[in-house]
């Protein structure tokens, strides 16, 4: 039975068939998004993150995005995802104790509300806020598509959820809050959610992975390319919205890297991803792109240090400045992460 476009199998055996050492090994690095969690099936922790990390890249810091983990289990039900802040906040801080090295993992977190409560989600927020001085923003997915197998049903999401009043409430909360809002979306939404870019003016907004590139389920043999650039561009005219280039090794992008009989080089990685990472830094420019891992899902495709080698690669012909944007200094200032 072919496994779920959302699905990802970690195979460390696999991914030992190919190793390379790091290119540009003291260029600084801040890792935009990745996650930390404890799934019946997967221990991705600090511990697990920081391996991935011992692979000869010069990682300063990390900003560590929710994904549902250690959530309360007592309590009203728009509270349970305070407990992930808590535990990312204990992360952060176990990182920042020096005794794992000088990586400071967590040092910026986006955390997880309900942003349909609309201006009941402002005591709510400040609760985030005074769990962590490490929260610098929210991600509530937006992403839907006709085809369900695309979608986690863990977020119950709908087809008009971005343009539902009780949601723009909450961006107003966030916006006047000061906090960022992560958008987790599909390439099909992304002209309907530069609507709300352009109504929250002051509210800073970050797409991620690339703005969804979705060639799987019903997406399967499309040509995306050009309505998923229109759709990024649309976002892009907007001068509060920066893009993550990520999410590349997700097998809803379907690529296809983790079929192979061997996990891919950083060359066969920068290969293919040209033409989307390329596209994503000429509409944004260097300074609103960042570069993330999008581990450990992505590591289901290739390793941590093949995949930041292939975004050296295509970093290749940048000038200093634009690569240090892209690798270290975007997420610095979007996330106040001092290195």
């Amino acid at each position: 039975m072919p496994k779920p476009p959302t699905a990802f199998d970690l195979r460390p055996d696999w991914l030992a068939l190919h190793d390379e050492a790091a290119l540009d090994p003291t260029q600084p690095v801040i890792d935009s998004h990745h996650h930390l969690y404890q799934r019946p099936a997967l221990r991705y922790l600090l511990d697990e993150y920081l391996a991935d990390l011992t692979c000869g890249h010069d990682i300063r810091a990390t900003v560590a995005v929710q994904a549902r983990a250690m959530l309360r289990a007592d309590g009203p039900p728009e509270m349970a995802s305070l407990g992930e802040t808590e535990f990312l906040n204990g992360q952060a801080a176990m990182s920042a104790s020096g005794i794992y090295g000088p990586v400071r993992v967590a040092a910026a977190i986006i955390g997880h509300v309900d942003l349909t409560l609309g201006d009941r989600v402002r005591p709510l927020l400040e609760q985030h806020m005074a769990a962590s001085g490490r929260l610098r923003g929210i991600r509530q997915p937006l992403a839907w598509d006709a085809d369900a197998s695309l979608l986690n049903p863990a977020y119950g999401t709908f087809e008009g959820l971005a343009e539902s009043a009780a949601f723009a409430q909450g961006l107003g909360v966030l916006q006047d809050l000061g906090l960022s809002f992560e958008i987790w979306a599909f390439y099909p939404q992304l002209a309907q959610l530069a609507k709300l870019a352009r109504a929250f003016p002051n509210l800073p907004i970050v797409v991620n992975h690339l703005g969804g590139v979705i060639r799987a389920g019903a997406h399967t043999g499309r040509d995306i390319f050009d309505p998923w650039r229109q759709g990024l561009a649309a976002l892009a005219a907007c001068p509060n919205v920066s893009v993550k280039l990520s999410g590349l090794g997700m097998r809803l992008s379907g690529f296809g890297f983790d079929d192979g009989p061997s996990p891919p080089t950083s060359a066969d990685l920068a290969a293919v991803w040209r033409p989307w990472m390329m596209t994503a830094l000429d509409l944004f420019g260097p300074h609103r792109c960042m570069w993330g891992s999008n581990f450990p899902v992505d590591k289901g495709s290739y390793s941590y240090g093949v995949g930041l080698n292939a975004m050296k690669r295509l970093l290749a012909g940048a000038s200093d400045a634009e690569r240090q944007d892209v690798l270290w200094r975007t997420a610095s200032a979007h996330y106040n992460i001092k290195l």
